[in-house]
């Protein structure tokens, strides 16, 4: 089995997070990025609105749908369509306003132009609840994850602390059916990505600070292990480089009485969580992102503290620029991409 890799142990040194160039988006909450075939980036804030723009040039926003509920995660199909996770509605998949004529599905929902079409929201009888993070293999064969079956989005930080370890992994086969569950029990399930030959999957555990694996072809087909460990921050969104490189966005850093109160009794961290549920929350103004290797070795390690962009929870590379999103702020960043290491 491959041994487990702690980000502390491999990690070089940090580097600096070249100037963040803000994209105003007219909308909060651009939690995921990624990017289409025209180069242009796709993302969804929190009134449901389906958003693209380019990432250079001057800034035109146009909107390409409406989920009716909370766009999370993304995936751009080869076609164009595009996977949405929406913690309020399940799976869906979303025709771009402009190749909506296309009529490449029967969607129902509540585009604004686009077209909404539900592929799942129910897993085994039981509502599909926080719905997160998605990637698709070259067959069609989509991998999502639940983040939990207790606690919905807006009470994010309620699983955190709880720690209930309800998060899954699921496979929606080529042409639609049955959600099947490929892993349980997991720690605030976030992100998810695909090895360049779909040899593996590997799924965040936010609160366990981990991207834990499962092998879907070759010797250890069926095998779960851990990919990295140990990590600095609370990882939530994954995305995969040109080089292999898988991105991690760190949507903050690990603060100490939550890992204390992690290690507490059940009943300890259920009254913690209903103090400070009514509290806003308050992130740091930083920001990090991390770049391993398919086997777990750090390549990137960017920070940029004071940035003035809080909780980063997106990252996505194209074209030389890391382009950011965050569950809370009002717009998307871009930068150069620093030398590969």
């Amino acid at each position: 089995m491959t041994p487990r890799l702690s980000v502390t142990a491999r990690t070089a040194g940090p580097g600096v997070l070249p100037p963040l160039r803000p994209i105003p988006l007219g909308g909060t909450g651009p939690e995921d990025v990624v990017v289409d075939r025209e180069g242009r980036v796709i993302t969804g804030v929190a009134d449901g609105r389906i958003l693209r723009v380019r990432p250079r040039g001057p800034v035109h926003v146009e909107e390409i749908a409406r989920t009716g509920g909370r766009p999370l995660g993304l995936e751009v199909l080869p076609d164009g369509r595009v996977l949405v996770c929406d913690a309020e509605r399940g799976l869906l998949r979303v025709t771009p306003e402009a190749d909506a004529d296309a009529g490449s599905g029967s969607g129902s929902g509540s585009g604004s132009g686009g077209s909404v079409e539900v592929l799942t929201d129910r897993v085994a009888g039981e509502p599909l609840r926080f719905c997160s993070s998605v990637a698709a293999g070259a067959d069609g064969t989509v991998y999502f994850t639940a983040s939990s079956r207790r606690f919905g989005h807006q009470e994010w930080l309620g699983e955190l602390m709880e720690r209930t370890a309800t998060g899954r992994l699921l496979r929606l086969p080529p042409g639609g059916g049955e959600p099947e569950v490929l892993l349980d029990g997991l720690d605030f399930a976030n992100g998810v990505v695909l090895a360049e030959d779909e040899s593996w999957v590997a799924v965040a555990e936010t609160g366990a600070y981990r991207l834990t694996r499962l092998w879907l072809s070759g010797p250890r087909a069926g095998q779960r292990d851990t990919l990295v460990e140990n990590l600095p921050g609370f990882p939530g969104s994954l995305s995969r480089g040109m080089d292999g490189t898988v991105w991690i966005a760190l949507a903050g850093p690990r603060p100490r009485p939550l890992d204390w109160l992690r290690r507490a009794p059940g009943g300890v961290r259920r009254a913690a969580w209903r103090a400070v549920r009514p509290l806003p929350i308050r992130p740091r103004p930083a920001t990090r992102v991390l770049g391993i290797g398919p086997g777990g070795r750090v390549r990137h390690d960017l920070r940029r503290r004071r940035a003035g962009y809080r909780m980063v929870t997106g990252v996505y590379e194209h074209d030389g620029m890391l382009i950011l999103g965050s569950l809370l702020e009002k717009g998307i960043v871009v930068c150069e991409l620093p030398g590969r290491a």
